[in-house]
């Protein structure tokens, strides 16, 4: 059937079970919003208020429901407003297909009016992007990036469409034939010789620990985790967007890893004479300085993505491979062990831990946010959806609000992004709408995106929202302090009341 190249978008999103999306019009991306308004009925857009929040609603949809989420936006100012929320779901492999509208091809190069090169600008933020000058190359382009945001470790890919393009007729035939790129496979099972490396050290490990990231949900490999550590009793540390994967009370979870997290787990790091890493990717905010990080352990590391292996943290087992399909090559020749004295080990840390944390957080009569969040975790016996921004409150609800399931923990964690917490959740809802969805932000994160709240309010989704208000940009008030000291004779950019 003959098509414009705008009806060619909508017929691929609904080839590709594009339910939700969410954008902002402007000129050049018009003609995708005519053609909006004949598949209202099989697709929904929201109206964000600014393009930013679009792709964070995108990426929260995204991450509770496993899909990919979609945002569209104009060109220019339009598209360069995604970049942030591209950014963040790069670094926390999110997939995301991001649709932008460009200039007419006769234009592009000549600065025309919202003309951006948006393919160059988000090269380093995206997996992949694409400039359509060809309506015939439309819809396997759709296609291909829809397939290259799922696969493989996931992330953001962009689709930049010209005017012209999108108002082209052409005949439509949508590709059926699965997408082969030669440039582009993914690993999935893991090389025989390093199995039985990696089992070697397994069992003469007198001391390990798994270290579980977000890989672990990603691939869909959470029953296969607990099923190898419960075998070979060794304890898991999680990432921060690890946590959840398996559930925080399972008797083999000793906490969260790194600079803000629980000091059993990092005294079992640093002690350990093994380190099983699993989809996680050695950021410097679990390591530190890398020159003291588990210096005498030997390292096992499991990834999709092999660039990730030996990058930041030199192994002895380097695995590339999908997580699901190589904890299910190993579990049948994991020999079962114990570990007594290294588990009682871990547990006085944890006890001691306990004890020095009751009397660190003695209230003395005051609301602290580590209390107020440990509250919504009672008054949601833990079952919630929480989407935290990025600040103190974000460690807090890492801390405070132990996670019983997957992809129940949202949050920025490579980029940092402020103001990510508010669009997330609303996308989370949209993904999931049967589950009790809390935004945990700071009052410094939420004002950079609360004008997504109008969002909330038209489209009339049922968002919990808690703003942790200490009246400070808490992890930086060192700073602040020091620069508003008295010998400056300034006064303090926020009042503590």
């Amino acid at each position: 059937m003959q098509l414009t190249g705008a009806e060619i978008i909508m017929e691929c999103l609904l080839r590709e079970n594009v339910e939700v999306m969410f954008g902002y019009p402007g000129g050049a991306i018009l003609p995708a919003y005519d053609a909006m308004t004949k598949y209202l009925d099989r697709m929904h857009h929201v109206l964000v208020r600014h393009e930013q929040g679009a792709s964070h609603m995108a990426d929260g949809y995204a991450r509770t429901t496993g899909k990919v989420g979609v945002c569209i936006a104009t060109s220019g100012p339009g598209a360069t407003n995604l970049i942030t929320g591209l950014a963040t779901a790069m670094m926390d492999s999110s997939p995301i297909v991001a649709i932008t509208g460009q200039v007419p091809s006769s234009a592009i190069g000549s600065d025309a009016f919202q003309e951006t090169d948006v393919t160059g600008a988000t090269l380093p933020v995206t997996k992949h992007n694409y400039l359509v000058t060809d309506v015939d190359e439309l819809a396997y382009t759709i296609k291909e990036a829809f397939h290259i945001a799922r696969s493989g470790r996931p992330g953001p890919v962009l689709i930049d469409i010209p005017k012209d393009v999108q108002n082209a007729v052409t005949e439509f035939v949508y590709p059926e034939e699965d997408i082969q790129l030669p440039g582009y496979q993914p690993p999935t099972s893991a090389h025989e010789e390093h199995i039985v490396d990696a089992l070697a050290l397994i069992q003469a490990a007198e001391r390990p620990v798994i270290l579980a990231g977000h890989g672990i949900t990603l691939s869909g490999a959470n029953n296969e985790l607990r099923e190898f550590a419960e075998l070979a009793n060794i304890p898991i540390a999680q990432t921060l967007l690890g946590k959840g994967c398996i559930p925080e009370e399972h008797p083999m979870v000793i906490g969260w890893m790194g600079m803000h997290g629980d000091a059993a787990a990092n005294h079992a790091i640093q002690e350990s004479d093994l380190l099983i890493a699993l989809g996680m990717r050695f950021d410097d905010r679990v390591t530190g300085n890398l020159k003291t990080y588990s210096p005498h352990s030997k390292k096992i590391h499991v990834d999709i993505d092999p660039s990730e292996l030996n990058k930041n943290v030199p192994v002895n087992v380097a695995i590339a491979g999908d997580l699901k399909t190589v904890l299910r090559q190993l579990l049948p020749r994991v020999q079962q062990k114990s570990h007594p004295e290294w588990l009682n080990r871990i547990r006085d840390w944890q006890e001691d831990s306990h004890e020095r944390d009751i009397l660190q957080h003695d209230s003395q009569g005051k609301l602290l946010a580590a209390q107020v969040i440990n509250d919504i975790w009672k008054f949601t016996d833990g079952d919630a959806i929480t989407v935290s921004d990025v600040g103190q409150h974000q460690m807090l609800e890492a801390q405070y609000y132990p996670h019983q399931r997957p992809a129940t923990m949202v949050t920025s964690g490579g980029l940092g992004t402020m103001g990510f917490g508010l669009p997330a959740a609303i996308g989370a809802k949209f993904g999931k709408p049967e589950e009790d969805v809390w935004a945990i932000v700071g009052d410094g994160g939420v004002q950079m995106t609360i004008c997504e709240l109008a969002t909330a309010r038209q489209e009339n989704i049922n968002v919990n929202l808690a703003i942790i208000n200490n009246g400070f940009l808490g992890m930086v008030r060192q700073w602040q302090e020091l620069f508003y000291d008295k010998r400056y004779h300034a006064t303090p950019m926020f009042s503590p009341d």
